[in-house]
């Protein structure tokens, strides 16, 4: 996959109409005041000094809030100020997240007039009753609506789903997937509901209302998710939340997770996860009793397929009596592993 710089630009709650339960975007973003278009000008001009790689043109990314909800003159100066970079062939393109309730044909022809390329909705879930419970202020038939606005105007469609939202099932999200797939997005963001402070969930978590998923929980859920958006070719593009030094964990000064399924690198718990079951499936088709593997992977994965602090190499050990040998190999694609058998338990036993 060809390389992007994200210049990322937080404009938190600007532009939402209401409170969700599980949100404080200024906690999240760690952004406490409004962005002007001189700070997107400066945020950029910090941003491109600092890539190393100055043949790659970055992409700015309006992130938070709820960008084409924000009052139409912002929109324009905000967007005015990245579209100049644009032009002058130091930024390649623009991205905007938002709410599926604001985006209309007029709304997209302003995006359109500044070369914005992709448009994220916040869906979170396609269950309505999921929706209210959460006080999302729209429902299921915006975000079908909006989606095929956007894809009609030549936009890229993004989506973002959460998982462990209140009364949300592993069949409630499963379903929002395969309703986020009828409607041909060409990327997903995937966030584990974490309890941030100032939050209305933070007073269910906290009066017992409200339990959120532990890690492992998490982890599976997001892996089931992965699978299926794998398999209709949707790139998950995120899983979790940025970390920041107010998105960190519970137990840290600063912190404003009160509780949730947070880990500092929670997207590789999830694909180390994916990893491991790919490993024991090819082990089991060998149809012999193993007990030396040799995994021959691409440099850029091997932390994946051993796993977080060696977890996969462990659990190989401790649940199959499986040793493995790692093979780092620059020729093996990179979404790929080879398993060969360099040790059967015969062969061990002989020895």
């Amino acid at each position: 996959m060809k390389k992007q710089y994200i210049i990322p630009i937080f404009v938190p709650h600007l532009g939402c109409p209401n409170e969700c339960t599980f949100c404080n975007q200024r906690k999240i973003s760690g952004e406490q005041k409004n962005v002007t278009e001189e700070d997107v000008k400066n945020i950029i001009e910090y941003y491109l000094d600092s890539f190393k790689d100055k043949e790659i043109k970055p992409e700015v990314a309006f992130f938070g809030g709820s960008f084409t909800a924000i009052e139409a003159d912002l929109q324009e100066r905000l967007l005015k100020a990245a579209y100049e970079y644009v032009k002058l062939k130091k930024v390649d393109s623009i991205r905007i997240s938002t709410r599926p309730d604001a985006i209309d044909k007029t709304i997209l022809k302003r995006l359109k007039k500044y070369k914005v390329k992709t448009i994220e909705l916040g869906v979170q879930s396609t269950n309505n009753y999921i929706l209210e419970k959460c006080k999302r202020g729209h429902t299921f038939e915006d975000v079908k609506k909006s989606s095929r606005l956007i894809r009609w105007y030549g936009f890229k469609l993004g989506h973002q789903m959460m998982v462990g939202l209140p009364e949300s099932t592993v069949l409630d999200e499963i379903n929002t997937a395969k309703d986020l797939a009828k409607l041909k997005p060409k990327m997903v963001r995937i966030y584990p509901v974490l309890v941030i402070r100032g939050t209305e969930l933070e007073k269910e978590y906290l009066d017992g209302i409200y339990e959120p998923l532990s890690v492992e929980q998490a982890v599976e859920r997001c892996k089931e998710l992965c699978y299926f958006f794998g398999k209709k070719k949707i790139n998950v593009i995120r899983i979790g939340l940025q970390n920041t030094e107010t998105i960190c964990g519970p137990d840290k000064k600063g912190s404003e997770v009160v509780a949730g399924p947070y880990h500092e690198t929670f997207r590789q718990l999830v694909e180390s996860s994916i990893y491991y079951d790919t490993i024991v499936d090819k082990i089991k088709k060998f149809n012999t009793k193993v007990k030396e593997v040799e995994i021959r992977v691409n440099p850029q994965n091997v932390s994946n397929v051993v796993g977080f602090k060696k977890q996969n190499v462990e659990k190989l050990k401790d649940t199959y009596d499986v040793d493995v040998l790692i093979k780092m190999d620059e020729k093996c694609p990179a979404s790929k592993i080879d398993v060969t058998v360099t040790k059967k338990y015969q062969d061990f036993i002989d020895e």
